[in-house]
């Protein structure tokens, strides 16, 4: 098995928005997808109840707990040291590792199923994160990656007017680099949705420069909410050959 050391992860950027303010970004977990649509997705593409899950870049392990009530085995990697406590405390049946997308602290062929939200470490260029998910997958196991769409809903506009302030992945350029890889391409579209105003303010205000959050809620003053859609890359690890007898 690979091991990490701390300090040893030179693909690893922090996240301000997740590492900066850990309770913000709890609260904006919360208000993800209220009616489960990118579940749904993700368990239509790739079952893992009864199987061996990798949550890779888990962050907090937000959603370690919930895939523990289906999955045989919930694994979390996460490369922020400030993270780990966090997402180990989410549950008895969760394993969590200090680990990245490059350099991934488990055996050869060890998990059936990878899901890696937002992860902008996949991206055109990012071979070596690819490859190191394949070792690590089963034969014909599956990796998910959750992204935001760029082509539709009201987030994609704000990340629109954010362009030069933020690091995007979305839009063609990402597109036709799953595709060269053999990864399908499946649109989410859902919504945000918050239980009371402050939180909503809070946290646009966390993702987006304020010159681009403060306008959109003064133009939407009674809005605790909004539209999003997410794009799922999926991608199988070749079965392996039946012996030719």
């Amino acid at each position: 098995m690979p091991s990490v050391t701390a300090g040893a992860l030179p693909d690893f950027k922090p996240a301000p928005n997740q590492g900066g303010n850990i309770e913000l970004y709890e609260v904006e977990n919360r208000a993800l997808d209220p009616d489960g649509h990118i579940l749904a997705a993700m368990r239509a593409r790739a079952p893992w109840a009864g199987r061996t899950l990798l949550d890779l870049g888990c962050g907090s392990g937000y959603w370690l707990g919930g895939y523990a009530d289906e999955a045989a085995e919930v694994i979390g990697v996460e490369p922020d040291p400030r993270l780990l406590p966090l997402a180990a405390d989410r549950g008895p049946r969760v394993r969590v590792l200090h680990g990245s997308a490059e350099h991934i602290p488990l055996d050869d062929q060890s998990v059936d199923v990878v899901h890696a939200r937002f992860a902008y470490f996949f991206a055109p260029g990012c071979d070596a994160g690819l490859a190191e998910v394949m070792r690590v997958l089963r034969p014909g196991g599956t990796l998910v990656v959750v992204g935001n769409d760029l082509r539709a809903g009201e987030f994609a506009e704000l990340l629109q007017a954010a362009t030069g302030a933020l690091v995007l992945a979305g839009g063609e350029e990402t597109d036709a680099w799953w595709a060269a890889r053999g990864a399908d391409r499946n649109t989410v579209r859902t919504a945000w949705r918050f239980t009371g105003r402050a939180d909503f303010e809070a946290v646009l205000r966390m993702e987006f420069p304020l010159k681009v959050a403060d306008p959109w809620l003064a133009a939407h003053p009674g809005a605790v909410g909004l539209s999003y859609s997410y794009t799922l890359f999926a991608v199988d690890k070749p079965a392996a050959l039946l012996r030719a007898r």
